[in-house]
Formats: structure tokens, C-alpha cells, sequence
């Protein structure tokens, strides 16, 4: 299995982020989840302009389905902005289950609730 993290950058000056999502994939299946509490503790640190942009970024990631493959994902952590980041796939050596899903969100992104596709 394997993920990559979506990350807000705040302060691109000083490299300063903070985790709203996860990818994570079987090779075949890819899954985005992402934290909407995370997403609302931004609002204040943007223009409206951009945390709409932001906010529609993410959101559509999920909703849409706009990574479909590994090939997308590695295309993303290339081609990221100065307001969303995607770090590189990393292999982790669990078992892909749900439980294990749930814990990689819960460890890299947030805690309570969430949105996956």
C-alpha cells in the first residue's frame, strides 16, 4: 500500500504546511479522503480568494476523481502551487484494509471526522 499527503501551504516562504488530505493506493485503487475541519482552521490565514480556491482544489480531488492513477499522483507532487503541495507516494508494509485506511488518515491528516471517495 501506499500514500501521499495533500498539503495547505501557509507560509510558502518558509516551507510552512498543514496536512488537509490523503491519497492512498493498492497500485489498482485510488482513494482521496480529506479532513473539511482541517480545511475550515485555514479560512482565517487566506484571502477569501484563495481559501475558495483552495477549499474548490481539494474538493474536487475528491469529488471528481481527478487522480485516477499513480502516474496522476506522481504528476501532482511535480506540478504542485503555492497553495497545495503533494508529497511523493510512500510504501508503507500493512495490510490494505480499511482499519489500516482509517489509521493512515487518522495518523497524517486528522483525527475525527472525514470525506473519502
Amino acid at each position: 500500500m501506499k500514500y501521499s499527503i495533500i498539503y495547505a501551504v501557509t507560509r510558502p516562504e518558509i516551507k510552512e504546511r498543514l496536512s488537509v488530505g490523503i491519497i492512498i493506493t493498492d497500485g489498482e485503487k485510488i482513494e482521496m479522503r480529506y479532513s473539511q475541519d482541517k480545511l475550515d482552521v485555514l479560512r482565517p490565514l487566506f484571502s477569501e480568494k484563495e481559501y475558495d480556491f483552495l477549499q474548490r482544489v481539494v474538493k474536487s480531488m475528491n469529488t471528481t476523481r481527478s487522480v485516477e492513477s499513480v502516474e496522476g499522483v506522481n504528476y501532482l507532487t511535480r506540478y504542485s502551487n503555492n497553495l497545495i503541495t503533494v508529497s511523493p507516494l510512500e510504501s508503507i508494509d500493512i495490510e490494505d484494509t480499511e482499519q489500516n485506511r482509517d489509521w493512515l488518515f487518522r495518523n497524517y491528516v486528522f483525527d475525527r471526522e472525514r470525506v473519502s471517495a
